[in-house]
């Protein structure tokens, strides 16, 4: 992943395949639990998931003011860019 973009892919990929979530209902402004169904767990397998892909740890705290679609690749890019 080398820019915002590629995140962005990533991002929109896990949460088609891993929470079949409609790939058109995901944009930069998409609200992750009102917009995108997704609850504290879903949340908390997002990391996870970002955690394996990037290979950085992600602290839990980083992603507690996180609201959005854009937010979580704001969070993403600190740790790989």
């Amino acid at each position: 992943m080398k820019t915002a973009a590629d995140i962005y892919n990533v991002l929109q990929g896990i949460l088609v395949d891993e929470f079949e979530i409609d790939a058109d209902d995901i944009s930069l402004d998409a609200h992750l639990y009102q917009d995108l169904d997704l609850d504290s767990i879903d949340a908390v397998d997002l990391v996870v998931k970002l955690r394996e892909i990037t290979g950085k740890k992600i602290e839990p705290d980083a992603f507690k003011q996180v609201r959005t679609v854009q937010d979580v690749v704001n969070e993403v890019e600190k740790l790989v860019l």
